[in-house]
């Protein structure tokens, strides 16, 4: 059960950063849960663990890290399509 509440985290933190940047990102809801377990990691990596948590997963350095991957994902798609 845990780790389906991991994913559904993931996922609403994956579309948060999509839509606090007005980026789609590829893939839909798994491109979402994708970029907020990959933000997760990232955004522990580069900030720590701090502010609240859900089911073992920062909220705010997720969110970070998933901002942060959301817009090098769309700087390299719009790259790719020139």
């Amino acid at each position: 059960m845990a780790f389906i509440l991991y994913l559904i985290i993931g996922g609403i933190i994956g579309w948060l950063a999509g839509l606090l940047l007005g980026k789609d990102l590829p893939g839909g809801i798994i491109g979402n849960i994708i970029a907020g377990i990959i933000g997760a990691w990232i955004g522990g990596s580069l900030f720590g663990d701090f502010g609240p948590s859900l089911w073992g997963m920062a909220i705010i350095p997720a969110l970070l890290g998933a901002i942060i991957l959301v817009f090098i994902v769309s700087l390299i798609l719009r790259a790719l399509r020139k």
